[in-house]
């Protein structure tokens, strides 16, 4: 009776590279992402209280777009906390 070959030997398989990444979030990463939100949401009250007038006198509807820009940055940051 004729004999079967032997099975192939798979070639070690390389480790799965990882991230340089770091695994956890700086210790002011969240503190400063929950400010950022919070000015933001309080430069956009403030400018609708007191009837487009404040923070920034002069720049009108800019306002506006300061405190949407400093709460996004804020929820942008959400996305890297780990």
């Amino acid at each position: 009776m004729p004999e079967s070959t032997p099975p192939r030997k798979k070639p070690a398989a390389e480790p799965a590279a990882r991230s340089k990444a770091p695994t956890r979030s700086p210790q002011w990463w969240a503190p400063l992402m929950v400010v950022l939100m919070v000015v933001g949401l309080v430069w956009i009250v403030v400018f609708y209280v007191t009837q487009q007038a404040y923070p920034i006198p002069g720049i009108n509807l800019w306002n506006l777009g300061i405190g949407f820009a400093i709460a996004m940055a804020g929820f942008l940051m959400t996305t890297r906390w780990r």
